[in-house]
């Protein structure tokens, strides 16, 4: 997939664990890790104006675009 999710990164560098990201943003840990680690298929709108919102960062910030390698 072309899209990388950069979560991990910017949770890292504002210092803030799953926990507590999951207790501001009010979603649950296991989805906040799906999306830390990539294993999701899509982000609702909602989700992500809430990480935005508690991590002070944009969408760019978060979401990454990747060409894919064609064979």
């Amino acid at each position: 997939m072309a899209i990388i999710l950069r979560l991990d990164r910017v949770m890292a560098d504002r210092k803030i664990s799953l926990n507590e990201l999951s207790e501001k943003v009010g979603v649950s840990n296991v989805n906040l890790s799906k999306i830390k680690t990539g294993k999701i298929s899509a982000v609702r709108f909602s989700t992500l104006n809430a990480l935005c919102s508690v991590l002070k960062c944009q969408p760019g910030d978060i979401l990454e675009f990747t060409e894919d390698d064609e064979e």
